[in-house]
């Protein structure tokens, strides 16, 4: 018997949790020093996984007993345009180098995405370690992390507002009454339960403080997490409601003036920071951050917000998916007055030809419609992109407007 016949896919459940673990480990070269520059020890990290296994739909390859090609796809929700949507992520995808080459991440990627459509989750949300990798799967980039560096001479003068900043521990509630009022505005955010949150501590430093701030009637409006080492203020994540919070968050960084030589962090908007400080002469970085596919095709238009033209619209598309064939032909996109849309298999010729790669950064607004045309990623006539322009309606991935 050769070693394909003998591997077999299965679920990878609790009693696993210790292979589990280092499959992870090897894939993404965890070592012992990393794991004690953190302050983890072998134990606990293998224990803090255990969870992942309980609360997530993890599947796997065994040769026998062993555990040799995993991936996990935990339970989330994602805001689109205000409408919340249940969302596979998916995370912890490895296989051992000797059984490379085998079509096993594939097989599991399949069964994976079939199991999200069983579960309605009809969006998937991963971060890549190979943007080609995904894309030839069907995911495409949907959003972009800028780096910044500000140096300590750049940092904004000190604005008065109305409210006031607390030093809180990173697990306060008000860090999360924060984040779940920014994630229910903010489009193609992803809205944090207590695994996401878990999985986002999870390699943090020692070190790592919230600063909230506050508004006059003492309601939390924003928050900074981040840490000091060698002179530099460390951004983790920074998070603002309104514009009188980003100020008194600034103020609070640069009440570090004397304390720091510069400020690194993260933004994930589409903002850049450049623009709104003083001093703009700073170095700022943008790369692709998330990428997204659209999993079940139907169901994601009948969720999906377009725009309210007050008439009905219809197009017919041809579409084309690389793993599942229920994403796969022609079909006829109805958009009702009031916005409501609806897809259905059709016979009708196509006026457009669109992979599911380019459908899902177009819908999620990555990227407009006429610039994937003009790209060749959508296949259109001029008066379908028109249309497409039409019933999508924002022209950026991220709200601004609550500011």
């Amino acid at each position: 018997m050769g070693r394909l016949d003998r591997l077999k896919m299965g679920n990878v459940e609790t009693k696993h949790f210790q292979q589990f673990n280092q499959l992870l480990r090897y894939v993404f070269q965890v070592t012992k020093m990393d794991l004690q520059m953190v302050g983890w020890e072998e134990r606990e990290i293998a224990l803090a996984k255990k969870p992942v296994l309980d609360k997530a739909d993890v599947l796997g390859w065994f040769d026998g007993e062993k555990l040799v090609s995993q991936l996990a796809v935990y339970p989330f929700k994602v805001n689109i345009f205000g409408r919340t949507f249940e969302m596979g992520g998916l995370t912890g995808v490895g296989t051992y180098p000797e059984y490379a080459n085998m079509g096993l991440m594939y097989k599991l990627m399949r069964q994976a995405l079939s199991d999200m459509q069983q579960r309605k989750q009809s969006i998937s949300y991963l971060f890549p370690y190979s943007i080609p990798y995904y894309r030839r799967r069907g995911w495409e980039i949907i959003s972009d992390k800028m780096t910044f560096e500000v140096r300590d001479v750049q940092l904004p003068k000190i604005k008065k507002v109305p409210g006031y900043v607390e030093r809180l521990n990173i697990e306060h509630p008000d860090v999360r009454t924060v984040y779940t009022l920014f994630s229910s505005k903010m489009h193609a955010a992803m809205m944090r339960n207590d695994l996401a949150w878990d999985e986002y501590w999870r390699w943090d430093v020692d070190e790592l403080t919230a600063a909230v701030y506050f508004d006059a009637s003492h309601q939390p409006q924003g928050y900074l997490l981040y840490w000091i080492s060698e002179d530099v203020l460390h951004i983790k994540e920074m998070i603002h409601i309104n514009q009188e919070a980003r100020i008194g968050l600034w103020n609070f960084i640069s009440a570090h003036f004397s304390m720091v030589s510069k400020v690194v962090g993260n933004i994930f908007m589409n903002e850049p920071l450049a623009f709104w400080l003083e001093e703009g002469d700073i170095k700022e970085t943008i790369s692709p951050y998330f990428m997204a596919r659209i999993v079940d095709v139907k169901q994601f238009i009948s969720q999906y917000p377009f725009r309210a033209l007050g008439t009905d619209i219809q197009l017919t598309f041809r579409l084309d998916d690389p793993m599942l064939e229920w994403n796969q032909g022609i079909f006829t996109l109805h958009v009702s007055a009031e916005g409501r849309g609806e897809l259905k298999q059709s016979s009708i010729d196509p006026t457009a030809s669109i992979d599911i790669q380019t459908l899902t950064t177009m819908l999620l607004s990555y990227k407009r419609p006429a610039y994937l045309a003009a790209i060749s990623r959508l296949n259109s006539d001029e008066k379908t992109v028109e249309l497409f322009e039409k019933i999508i309606e924002r022209q950026t991935p991220y709200f601004s407007d609550y500011f």
